[in-house]
């Protein structure tokens, strides 16, 4: 949590890792950001670990006899087949007597399993919450699917295998989709098979589940296992051609049957739309049913995201916009995207008041900014009227009311992320203006608060919201909102306005503006977010008339650090430069090898003149063989030679050849001693020069044509 504010004279905390708690839905990243990325796996909503316990079989062992000898193309690779007939001889041999021999327990069982599962369960031992009494697969199917699921893990030698395989593998789950979807094991299977299947395979297989009328699309959608596998089904869409962009040298068989065969899944997502549209608020308001409406609005906008097993909710890059594969769509899906829409707009009142129809919104409108631009322009400006139209207290706008909710801001904030220029102004000037301090040091509005500060750096806007912000800085540290500083920050940077004014600001706040000496401390109390009496452990009188004690470099915390390096993009950067040169070399090797540090001496060092980026090579000369053999000090290392000149390059490789042993046997400076060539430099200089003076022109020429 950091170290708590004292005084205003003391440190500012370090804000909280996370930010409003929010209803288990994957929509929502710690830090308020929204991640619209693609559909659901089973590494992200949680499965009912619950085993199926004894549950009677449905399928007698002369059906599954039957089932198994059905003919298919080639009896030699049916590799689906064999799992199958392996699992039955195996229930074979294993099959217990009628009162004999001990049942198998499940992991965690102690005796008294069957009367935890009669406690979780209705009559007749199906399960009473979720499952509606509905059948459940039998155990030797579940068994079977395991063994596909290895299989698939295996790899295939070639098409033809994969494909016989894949077909049998339907074919079992002809006839029982919906069980097979809605089982944790099947589940998991189909979402890996799926992608393996041609488009009419799984038109096939969202036609089975939807039933003859394809109402059964929504018990399968709210499902916690079945949501996955539709999800899955829909993403395959990503693959339609248009038939005026196929290859030429098809012939018209092949391109009769590939439009077929993706008419059929078309059909299928098309008839899924319709059923979300049917039954909206069920769908859209269902904590496993709304991933599904998020899924297919992606799909029919034409934007892929990357798979949620490859997504990390609690790693660093939650904050990351996630990377979308545009795609071309059937005119049908344009079409359906805007009924849809249509519908969705009709359960606005739900955007406000649930936080999983709000992640609906939410994706809703990034899809259509990305891809129906005109569209999206439509629908901020119908939220925003519904949203500024409720009713509030006399005098008051009902959007500081939204603002401090926990789903409705984050709704909010995307619409301030998509807006365009008359509707930020709209907003701020007849709904925030004088209330953006009090927001901003609000625990929940404080992040709108931050996106419309990076939304309006490019607009004359920012100018009023700056002299409005500036005035609480003090008072927005010490209630530890380091977003609403580093986004300041940052604007000032982008926008190139008011860059002194925040600065001095700053420097008034860390009580390190006067006397001038103290200018020298600046960077070590940005980084660290400590007031210079905090960090140098006097007091106001002492500090101001004493001499400065030295302290070791301590206490650098990610925000500071992200303070720092907007900082580092200002036009005037001479205070935080002088405050660098007068680190001793201890606490340059600790700023270079430390997680959030290092990115501040890169920012540094990129950011300045030759002249200047000299200077601080020169205070760190001593220490490239050290910084070499560093996780994070070889990286900044990496980054001061991309950035430095052929002579600058020189004196580096000059003082790293002598550790020859030390850095190749190093498994972070080997990778350094190869990418500077110091071999070359050893044996070849002249080519080695050469090759340096080549690198350094392209350089210079690149930089000039982007700027």
């Amino acid at each position: 949590m950091g170290e708590s504010f004292v005084s205003v004279r003391g440190s500012f905390p370090n804000p909280p890792a996370q930010r409003r708690h929010m209803v288990t839905t994957s929509s929502y990243t710690t830090s308020g950001h929204l991640e619209d990325e693609a559909p659901c796996t089973s590494s992200v909503r949680d499965y009912n670990t619950t085993s199926v316990g004894s549950t009677h079989h449905t399928h007698t062992r002369s059906s599954l006899t039957a089932s198994l000898t059905t003919p298919r193309r080639d009896t030699g690779h049916l590799q689906a087949v064999n799992v199958k007939a392996a699992m039955l001889a195996k229930a074979e041999d294993k099959t217990p007597q009628k009162g004999g021999g001990k049942k198998r327990q499940h992991p965690g069982d102690d005796g008294k399993g069957g009367e935890r599962k009669k406690r979780g369960r209705g009559e007749g031992g199906e399960k009473s919450q979720g499952d509606g009494g509905r059948k459940r697969l039998d155990a030797l199917s579940v068994g079977y699917f395991r063994r596909v699921g290895e299989r698939l893990g295996e790899g295939f030698g070639d098409n033809e295998e994969r494909e016989m395989f894949v077909e049998n593998v339907l074919s079992e789950v002809k006839g029982k989709a919906a069980l097979v979807a809605m089982d944790q094991t099947g589940s998991i299977t189909l979402q890996r098979l799926l992608p393996l299947s041609s488009p009419e395979q799984v038109g096939e297989v969202l036609a089975e589940l939807g039933g003859e009328a394809g109402s059964d699309l929504k018990v399968v959608s709210c499902d916690r296992c079945g949501g996955h596998v539709v999800e899955s089904a829909v993403r395959q869409m990503s693959r339609w051609i248009e038939p005026s962009q196929k290859e030429p040298s098809a012939t018209t068989e092949e391109e009769e049957e590939e439009e077929e065969s993706c008419g059929v899944l078309e059909a299928q997502v098309l008839s899924l739309s319709q059923v979300v549209r049917d039954n909206c608020e069920e769908f859209i308001t269902h904590v496993h049913g709304s991933h599904v409406v998020r899924t297919l609005l992606h799909m029919l906008a034409g934007c892929l995201g990357p798979p949620r097993s490859e997504s990390r909710p609690g790693a660093k890059e939650r904050s990351a916009a996630p990377q979308l594969t545009d795609f071309e769509i059937p005119t049908s899906f344009w079409y359906e995207m805007k009924s849809l829409t249509e519908t969705l707009m009709g359960n606005i009142n739900l955007s406000v008041t649930d936080a999983v129809a709000s992640a609906v919104f939410q994706t809703m409108l990034t899809v259509c900014h990305r891809k129906r631009p005109k569209l999206c322009k439509q629908l901020l400006k119908r939220i925003m009227e519904y949203l500024t139209s409720r009713s509030a207290a006399p005098g008051v706008s009902p959007l500081l009311v939204f603002l401090k909710d926990q789903a409705s801001s984050h709704l909010i904030e995307t619409i301030i992320q998509l807006s365009h220029k008359p509707l930020l102004r709209d907003l701020y000037k007849n709904h925030l203006k004088g209330q953006l301090v009090d927001l901003a040091l609000h625990p929940i509005a404080n992040f709108p608060i931050q996106r419309l500060t990076s939304a309006s750096a490019k607009y004359k806007l920012f100018m009023g919201l700056f002299d409005e912000l500036v005035q609480g800085v003090e008072a927005i540290l010490a209630a530890g909102h380091m977003g609403v500083i580093i986004h300041l920050a940052e604007s000032c940077a982008e926008s190139e306005e008011k860059q002194d004014e925040l600065l001095q600001c700053l420097l008034r706040a860390f009580h390190c503006a006067e006397p001038g000496s103290r200018h020298d401390s600046c960077l070590p109390l940005f980084m660290s977010l400590l007031t210079y009496e905090v960090y140098y452990h006097c007091d106001t009188e002492e500090g101001s008339s004493s001499t400065q004690t030295e302290v070791p470099l301590s206490s650098i915390c990610y925000h500071g650090s992200r303070l720092v390096q907007a900082l580092a993009r200002f036009k005037e950067r001479s205070l935080l430069l002088s405050s660098l040169r007068t680190l001793n070399p201890a606490d340059l090797l600790t700023l270079a090898s430390d997680p959030a540090g290092s990115h501040v001496l890169q920012a540094l060092i990129t950011t300045s003149s030759d002249k200047g980026r000299g200077k601080i090579l020169k205070r760190l000369e001593g220490l490239y063989v050290q910084m070499a053999c560093s996780r994070l000090g070889s990286r900044v290392l990496e980054a001061i030679w991309n950035s430095a000149s052929v002579n600058q390059r020189q004196s580096i490789a000059q003082e790293l050849v002598p550790s020859e042993n030390q850095l190749r046997s190093n498994q972070f400076a080997r990778h350094a001693w190869a990418k500077f060539a110091l071999s070359h430099f050893v044996h070849r200089r002249p080519h080695w020069q050469e090759i340096q003076t080549g690198e350094s022109k392209k350089r210079k020429l690149f930089s000039d044509i982007l700027e």
